[in-house]
């Protein structure tokens, strides 16, 4: 039986399973066999050829639904789930921090909680390190931000967080490997990931951010969760615009008011 599913998505994005082969640095023959015969490729063939053509590897083979062994590595994953990000103690943030060494990711729209707990130089103190921290704060002009503002009940509220947030980042914006963008996406989750552990906020409509539930995860090599939310951040920052000046963005945000 052929993988309609995973010809589809090739098709989609113009590409041949040649194509497809070349990209993965696989023989085309197995690309053609994914395809013909519905063969399940290995796990990581399986994750770059989703990340190839922007879907889920669960849509392009819906069998890992019911690998049990896939839903016991996410479960393995889940280190701790907090009702409220409220109840996330301090020390857990400030270590997400300070524990990073390659990879420190945070998607929110102001997210303003964080460098009021932390010191804003130790971002600064991981990019000298050689960690990569990339900063994905909403756009004040954002349509979506504008919505999340009414759904809470605070109108341009979370547009002025995301300004004194941006006032705080200002500071380490210019610093080696720290990487400020903008993002005018609806925000499912907040995450905030450093290397394999990662905080992931998730939102309820109409209840500020702080009042929902987090989900503690670390990653695992048979785990896909925290693969799954990773990807979600990663698309949001290939279409966010970089920050190059927070002072005349804030003017002109008072401007248009």
């Amino acid at each position: 039986m052929a993988n309609e599913r995973l010809r589809s998505a090739l098709a989609a994005r113009g590409l041949t399973p040649a194509g497809c082969a070349e990209s993965l640095g696989v023989d085309a023959k197995t690309v053609e066999r994914w395809v013909t015969r519905e063969r399940l490729p290995h796990r990581p063939h399986r994750l770059a050829a989703a990340k190839l053509l922007g879907v889920e590897e669960t849509y392009l083979w819906p069998s890992l639904v019911d690998d049990h062994r896939v839903a016991s590595a996410g479960r393995a994953e889940l280190v701790e789930f907090y009702p409220s990000r409220s109840l996330v103690p301090a020390d857990i943030w400030r270590a997400l921090i300070e524990q990073a060494e390659q990879h420190l990711d945070v998607l929110v729209y102001a997210g303003l909680f964080l460098p009021e707990i932390q010191d804003i130089g130790r971002f600064a103190d991981r990019a000298n390190r050689g960690c990569r921290v990339r900063l994905l704060l909403g756009s004040p002009h954002a349509a979506a931000v504008r919505a999340r503002g009414e759904e809470e009940g605070f109108a341009d509220g979370i547009a002025h967080r995301i300004l004194l947030s941006l006032k705080y980042y200002q500071a380490i914006v210019a610093v080696p490997g720290i990487e400020l963008r903008l993002h005018d996406t609806t925000l499912y989750a907040s995450i905030f990931r450093a290397d394999d552990t990662m905080l992931v906020n998730t939102h309820v409509y109409g209840a500020p951010a702080a009042q929902n539930p987090v989900l503690h995860l670390r990653r695992i090599p048979t785990g896909r969760v925290v693969e799954h939310y990773q990807a979600s951040f990663d698309a949001v920052w290939s279409r966010a615009i970089p920050a190059t000046d927070i002072d005349q963005l804030i003017t002109d945000f008072n401007q248009r008011r």
